[in-house]
């Protein structure tokens, strides 16, 4: 048992920063509510949240070689906690955004970078294959208490208690750390590459901003910007910038690669086909999971009007048969490789989509509803199950931080592109459905007309059909009329949801292009060695 302490203080760690997203995906209705904000506020912050982690992940894992992976797992915990105790107590959405999104996020950047190195450090052969899957369930076990913990604490009592428990959480790991074991590092200590971090923080930054500003901005022509660029939208403009940062990063870090300096990442990495294609594979994971858990919920709680509570009831489903697929596909990739049990999850992930869309009515089934959703966290179980040991799996004993550091990056960028994107899609859809019903309502005067063209140019949020017919009544158009553009309004609605689902299911097929190069072969007998990857005397890869 006392091999195993270090693995439940790492994982409990890992099980609190999965827990804290999947809280504020059930609680949006009641933020937007507390803080007398919009839709599109809250998605703005949780995606900084998962931006600010992958923006830094890269940098966390540097420092864990630099200052010692533990140290740096202690530190972050300490961050992480104060971030919290102030998203606890934050009066406003401004001091939210600063505890939640920045800080905490922050906070994680130090600890998953470390938790995946010291993980990898601490078992071998068979114990780190377990190891690796106790991880996943853990994350798993998250996704699954997140949504019913946080939506009955935000429903009966206020989300904040959420945070505050925390607080408490992590003072209990700080009291355990010393159950981490970390081997002496020899050699001299490596140097921080300032100019590098901050060409990568800003480029990935820039990148997801765009995205995220784009159902605001507009992709070419403006909608409502605060500046322009030639006349066209700055969106593709702030991309491109990103783009180009990430561009000089690359050329600087060959530099002083070639120069015999201590990179931020070695890319050379990037060039193993099993860790880019382990790395995609996670990007595209948490862009389909978090993109549909950002749309699912406000499906629920905007269109269905269910309470946080009766959302994550709902919820239950995926988080239960990811737990479980998480659990029993651990054991089916031995035998049949990650590659087979990876294209089985996107094949799954892909038919629950077509399943769920079927499922977008104004009238909810819930039996149908469930049986999409149990069929979505297969795929995601499958899917957790296998890819965080093929990217360590690729690495060697000294590349284990950096080799971290980048798949929390890819974790981490996916979650952000998957809000930013998909609620970017979302917005746009519902702004282009609900201008085309309104101009194919015959019963609508041209004033109508007039004065929804003039909101939909100030911007459009996914907003409650109540809202918009108080909106309506408020505009002085007589019942009828009223009627006409509520209706129209929630038709445009659930074309907007269908439209954002149907994307990530178009991910999820693309998905399968990035398959090829990983491992195909039992894992229990030799395999094909990727360079660098590490071997038991048995020849397994570990």
């Amino acid at each position: 048992m006392k091999h195993w302490r270090a693995l439940i203080v790492l994982g409990t760690a890992q099980f609190l920063m999965v827990l804290d997203t999947s809280v504020m995906n059930v609680s949006i209705s009641r933020l937007v509510d507390d803080f007398d904000t919009d839709v599109t506020a809250v998605q703005a912050v949780i995606t900084l949240y998962a931006l600010v982690m992958a923006a830094f992940m890269i940098i966390g894992g540097k420092c864990g070689d630099i200052f010692g992976r533990r140290r740096l797992f202690v530190a972050g915990l300490a961050v992480y906690g104060t971030g919290s105790a102030l998203t606890a107590a934050a009066p406003t959405l401004g001091v939210l955004t600063l505890g939640w999104s920045v800080i905490e996020g922050l906070g994680a950047a130090m600890v998953l970078p470390a938790m995946a190195a010291l993980v990898a450090e601490s078992y071998r052969g068979p114990d780190r294959a377990v190891a690796y899957g106790v991880i996943g369930g853990l994350a798993g076990a998250g996704i699954a208490v997140g949504p019913l913990l946080g939506g009955w604490v935000t429903t009966y009592l206020t989300w904040r208690l959420v945070f505050a428990g925390e607080v408490v959480v992590v003072v209990a790991l700080l009291g355990c750390h010393r159950m981490i074991t970390e081997s002496r590092r020899s050699g001299p200590r490596p140097r921080l590459d300032g100019v590098g971090a901050t060409l990568s923080a800003a480029g990935l930054g820039l990148c997801v901003l765009g995205v995220l500003q784009s159902s605001t901005w507009g992709w070419v022509q403006p909608q409502n910007p605060p500046f322009t660029v030639l006349g066209f939208a700055p969106t593709l403009f702030v991309v491109a910038a990103g783009v180009a940062l990430l561009s000089g990063f690359r050329a600087w870090e060959h530099r002083r690669g070639t120069r015999g300096e201590d990179p931020l990442v070695h890319l050379s990495l990037l060039g193993r086909p099993a860790l880019r294609s382990g790395l995609l594979a996670l990007l595209s994971q948490n862009l389909i999971l978090l993109g549909l858990f950002f749309t699912i919920p406000l499906y629920l709680q905007v269109v269905q009007g269910f309470d946080a509570f009766q959302t994550g009831l709902r919820l239950l489903p995926v988080s239960v048969t990811m737990l479980l697929a998480s659990a029993v596909a651990s054991r089916v990739g031995r035998v049949a490789g990650p590659r087979r049990v990876v294209r089985a999850a996107l094949v799954c992930l892909a038919a629950a989509i077509v399943w769920l869309l079927a499922t977008i009515d104004p009238v909810i089934d819930d039996a149908q509803f469930a049986g999409a959703m149990a069929l979505l966290g297969v795929g995601m179980g499958l899917l957790a199950s296998q890819l965080g040991n093929v990217v360590q799996s690729s690495a060697g004993e000294e590349e284990r931080s950096e080799v971290g550091g980048l798949q929390f990056t890819a974790q981490n960028l996916g979650s952000a592109l998957g809000t930013a994107l998909i609620g970017s899609i979302l917005i746009g859809a519902l702004a282009h459905a609900f201008t085309t019903q309104v101009e194919q309502v015959p019963r609508l005067s041209e004033e109508a007309r007039r004065q929804t063209s003039i909101a939909l140019e100030s911007g459009i949020n996914f907003v409650s059909t109540e809202q918009v017919h108080t909106a309506a009544e408020q505009a002085g158009l007589p019942p009828y009329q009223v009627r006409a553009v509520t209706d129209s309004y929630a038709s445009a609605q659930l074309d907007g949801l269908k439209a954002a689902i149907l994307a990530t299911g178009g991910i999820t097929l693309a998905s399968l292009l990035v398959t090829g190069p990983l491992p195909s072969g039992r894992r229990g007998g030799p395999a094909p060695q990727t360079p660098g990857a590490a071997a038991d005397p048995a020849g397994r890869e570990q």
